[in-house]
């Protein structure tokens, strides 16, 4: 939303709620370097939106809640709880709802940059013939969500699905002037993904930001 590191520096300073020192900001913004943080701050007590305070040997800098500009500052540090609130009501309308729906990557982790692709992970139901055998019983038996409940095959159509995948990367981009890139995986795909442990799979348990689950509670663990 913005290309210089206030953003960022505002961001942190609303969440905090306390004052803090440029280092401390440092650790806590998403992206930027401590040099390119100081500047900013400087720049933000210049134009009053931050207060400077010398205390020991170090300065300390808190948002000044009087300045006209401060509720940007507040908006700008709920704009990824805004961002998944926004994902989970377009995704309710989704048929077949998907089985699971989940940010990972830059955007889940809240360190990348305006330039950055937002990642979405989407399980779906698998398509009539899609493969040449489904998921079997004894497969989603032996996970720890089990299979109770689960529709494992939809009669939507491919196209039709493909079609609310474009409309929500339209919609993404809207929102954040990012591109959307979805990891579309059917059912039986990702059961594979997750039997072999791969790449994907220890990103999403590290960063992911869970939108939407039909798999319980602990489907982002390494199988036993």
């Amino acid at each position: 939303m913005t290309a210089t590191l206030d953003g960022p520096v505002l961001a942190v300073l609303a969440m905090a709620g306390r004052a803090l020192t440029v280092g401390e900001i440092a650790k806590l913004a998403p992206r930027g370097s401590e040099i390119g943080l100081r500047r900013s701050c400087a720049r933000l007590v210049g134009q009053g939106i931050v207060t400077a305070t010398a205390m020991g040997r170090n300065t300390v800098l808190r948002l000044n809640r009087d300045h006209i500009a401060a509720g940007i500052a507040d908006q700008l540090a709920g704009l990824r709880l805004e961002l998944w609130r926004r994902f989970r009501l377009a995704l309710a309308d989704w048929q077949p709802a998907p089985l699971l729906a989940c940010v990972f990557g830059s955007a889940a982790r809240a360190d990348g940059g305006t330039d950055s692709d937002i990642d979405l992970l989407v399980v779906r139901p698998t398509f009539p013939g899609e493969y040449d055998r489904q998921p079997s019983s004894r497969m989603l038996a032996a996970l720890p969500f089990g299979s109770t409940g689960i529709e494992y095959v939809t009669s939507v159509s491919p196209e039709t699905w493909d079609g609310q995948l474009d409309e929500l990367r339209a919609q993404v981009g809207r929102w954040t002037g990012n591109s959307l890139q979805v990891i579309d995986l059917s059912l039986y795909d990702y059961l594979d993904e997750r039997r072999r442990w791969t790449q994907l799979m220890a990103f999403i348990e590290r960063d992911a930001v869970e939108l939407v689950s039909q798999l319980g509670s602990d489907w982002r663990q390494r199988p036993a």
